[in-house]
């Protein structure tokens, strides 16, 4: 069945990857709609605890990872082994990227503000391996032609400059673009010919000295927050629900 699909409805060797995002974007959507139910109070799942000890499912989430990535590097591309290697990673991982924010914060941020990045990276993280899926290749790579491949000095020099786009975008504090531009050389160099946003490491150390560079940062930054931070918190909002409200500290001084 699986050598079927993969001669004759994708890719030869992308099954695996395919079955895995489809697991890891499943187990994601699963999780959160559990999750919610378990902080509406309603249905019958309840938090895992063992005494006083509440069990993240970060904590299976490892435990698949792993025990699906060392198979899957044991197993080859093809087979029944190896889809079945790629099922239990993708169910890991989105167990492990659902509380993404809680291994950044050491804490558990679920319901809170910064508990949105784990939607952010989840959303990130299917969308790179939708890309790859499509066939991008990472670093441009993809867009050399069997006598550029052959060359490696041509591949290296592609793979270098397309990295280096992509630590100045990141530097400008563009970690989104930054991301996808190690896949798609145009969006690296779009985000490293840009202004930096005004926090960023290179807005701190270039535009210390550059008064009328840093006031379009801040404008720049100012514009595109106001534009596109309530649309991004509403799409944040839908898929993983609405945090917390964060307590009044003037109430909590009382």
């Amino acid at each position: 069945m699986g050598d079927w699909w993969q001669r004759n409805i994708i890719e030869p060797g992308k099954l695996p990857l395919l079955l895995a995002l489809a697991a890891f974007v499943v187990t994601f959507v699963v999780t959160r709609v559990i999750t919610r139910m378990i902080r509406a109070g309603k249905g019958p799942f309840r938090n895992i605890e063992t005494g006083s000890v509440h069990v993240h499912h970060v904590v299976p989430g490892i435990v698949l990872t792993i025990i699906g990535g060392f198979c899957a590097v044991a197993g080859g591309q093809r087979g029944f082994g190896s889809a079945t290697a790629a099922v239990v990673f993708g169910v890991g991982a989105g167990l492990v990227m659902d509380e993404f924010a809680l291994i950044l914060h050491l804490d558990d941020v679920y319901w809170t503000e910064d508990g949105r990045k784990s939607v952010e990276m989840v959303v990130l993280t299917a969308a790179l391996a939708g890309l790859l899926l499509l066939g991008y290749a990472p670093f441009g790579v993809n867009d050399l032609n069997d006598q550029e491949t052959q060359s490696r000095g041509t591949a290296l020099v592609t793979i270098a400059g397309n990295f280096l786009l992509a630590l100045i975008a990141l530097a400008k504090g563009k970690a989104r673009i930054a991301i996808f531009g190690v896949i798609i050389p145009f969006i690296a160099l779009f985000g490293a010919v840009r202004l930096a946003r005004p926090t960023s490491p290179w807005a701190k150390r270039f535009y210390r000295r550059r008064p009328r560079a840093r006031a379009r940062a801040q404008l720049r930054a100012y514009h595109h927050d106001r534009r596109w931070a309530g649309p991004s918190r509403k799409f944040q909002d839908w898929i993983g629900g609405a945090p917390d409200a964060a307590p009044d500290r003037a109430l909590e001084r009382r």
